[in-house]
């Protein structure tokens, strides 16, 4: 049994970093391809802090990686902005399959 803990600030600034490497390096691909480099990456890391008192930490995990997501396509499309209105966060999971399993693993 691990204790209840959050991640630190310093893990999850290294998450929010690999990831942004990868949006940044693969900018002229599909977003397809960029969700699929960014999806076990995002998954291993949830799954090892699942355990603990996590859930605003995946808050904030989950609104960075959405806002990176529209902002590529956005971009993509050579349009300003978010895409709030154009697409909305089922689209984002359903259709492009992006990670949205962020659940707090409470032990027995």
């Amino acid at each position: 049994m691990r204790p209840q803990y959050t991640p630190k600030l310093k893990k999850r600034t290294a998450l929010l970093r690999e990831l942004s490497e990868v949006f940044r390096r693969h900018r002229s691909q599909p977003i397809e391809r960029v969700i699929n480099l960014i999806n076990p990456k995002i998954r291993g890391w949830v799954n090892y802090f699942a355990v603990g008192h996590s859930s605003k930490c995946f808050k904030y995990i989950k609104d960075w990686v959405e806002k990176k997501v529209r902002r590529q396509i956005a971009q993509a499309r050579k349009r300003r902005g978010f895409g709030w209105e154009q697409w909305s966060n089922s689209w984002l999971y359903d259709t492009l399959r992006l990670f949205n399993n962020y659940r707090v693993k409470y032990p027995r």
